[in-house]
């Protein structure tokens, strides 16, 4: 899309609102969110649909009414659990996408489900624009309107907050004046999903002095339950998880199920830095206690049954995934062709792996393969070994020429 179709700024906004017959916003009920329905509203001239896609984190459809028709603005909330967890999150995990293998991805998979649903929802309400709330120092800038590109969307589209900076504080000020008072400064940014919780900014702000307090997490605060240990098993059938202790579940209450009974052993937290657009890093903490266990259980069924040279390739091509999503490129022909690469090679990974789970860690056990390349006695393995090629090496010895041929042909006679 050319660029003089993007939203850059309020001014920006003030336009699209006098030239659109209707105009959706992704609308998470907080404060950046409320102020854009609070500017549009100013106007008065076209219909808002204020989009909220749930992917996992829980969803207020109260609050999200009430903030929203206060704008006078029509509050639309869609269910996307499934299909974030189908078509981002599993593949996320068997492509082990986490970020210079240090923590797992996160808005780089839920950005582009959103946009799916987002142009999806503008086109049945015939909306003109798509308007988000990410700024310049947010990776979700170029992840949004990176997808709602790739998707082709013709209208509008982008984030006023681009070139238009406020403080925090300055939104929930004007937010009152309008008649909302529930909105209060907090020290962090955040987003949430099924997958991942992660925070950044506030005081996670400076990477060389910061704290972060227990009372941040949620999944992963230590339960007097978790004193004992406990064993758990994850079974996969064809590269998907489906069954915890051989209870089968569907794919998002697997991952719920995990984050709550592994999260409270305090197992799944990280933190790191990551690339702003222009190479600037930023510090991020996130918790994401199913998504360690999982992607872990899964690499070792992969060392159990994949050949080791397609596992080599197969890690050179997972750090090309996560660029390609990290950089906003999710739509494009290269992640989809490792997608295929992958889905390929997951056909094979079926089995069950153990842990002992203790406090801050999770012990393997046992990792059991239906088509296992591993050995289960060695000793077996090395007598069985020693006959055949002691058996081969005297058929050599003795019949020299079922190894070179016949002696006239060995020697061009």
């Amino acid at each position: 899309m050319s660029i003089q179709y993007r939203i850059r700024s309020f001014s920006d906004l003030e336009y699209i609102s006098n030239n659109s017959g209707c105009i959706l916003t992704l609308f998470s009920g907080g404060v950046d969110s409320s102020y854009v329905l609070m500017e549009l509203a100013k106007h008065k001239v076209c219909q808002i649909i204020a989009l909220t896609v749930d992917l996992g984190d829980g969803v207020n459809r109260d609050d999200l009414k009430r903030i929203a028709s206060h704008f006078g603005a029509r509050s639309v909330v869609i269910d996307g659990r499934n299909i974030f967890a189908q078509t981002a999150v599993l593949p996320a995990l068997r492509c082990n996408a986490q970020y210079m293998a240090m923590y797992p991805i996160s808005s780089s998979l839920s950005r582009p489900i959103i946009c799916h649903i987002a142009v999806k929802q503008a086109r049945t309400f015939e909306c003109t624009s798509i308007v988000h709330t990410a700024n310049q120092s947010q990776n979700s800038l170029r992840r949004l309107n990176g997808a709602l590109n790739d998707l082709r969307f013709n209208g509008f589209y982008g984030s006023p907050y681009e070139y238009s900076v406020l403080t925090r504080q300055e939104k929930i000020d004007a937010l009152r004046d309008s008649g909302l008072s529930a909105f209060q400064a907090r020290g962090i940014s955040g987003d949430a999903n099924l997958w991942c919780r992660e925070f950044e900014s506030g005081f996670l702000e400076n990477p060389e002095d910061f704290r972060v307090p227990d009372e941040l997490f949620t999944w992963t605060a230590r339960s007097e339950i978790a004193a004992a240990q406990n064993p758990i098993s994850i079974k996969f059938l064809e590269g998907t998880p489906v069954a915890i202790n051989d209870l089968e579940l569907p794919l998002i209450d697997l991952i719920a199920q995990l984050n709550d009974c592994v999260g409270r052993y305090g197992i799944g937290r990280y933190c790191g830095l990551e690339h702003l657009d222009g190479e600037e890093k930023v510090l991020e903490v996130r918790e994401a206690p199913a998504a360690y266990l999982l992607m872990n259980a899964y690499r070792h069924l992969e060392m159990a049954t994949l050949d080791s040279e397609l596992l080599r390739e197969k890690l050179l091509l997972e750090q090309v995934w996560v660029r390609e999503a990290i950089e906003g490129r999710w739509f494009s022909g290269l992640r989809s062709a490792i997608d295929q690469f992958i889905s390929y090679q997951a056909a094979t990974v079926t089995g069950t792996v153990k842990y002992i789970l203790r406090e801050g860690a999770a012990d393997v056990c046992s990792i059991c393969a239906d088509k296992p390349r591993y050995l289960t006695d060695r000793d077996g393995w090395e007598k069985q070994v020693a006959r055949l090629r002691g058996a081969r090496s005297l058929r050599e010895l003795y019949n020299p020429t079922s190894v070179y041929g016949s002696s006239s042909s060995r020697y061009g006679l």
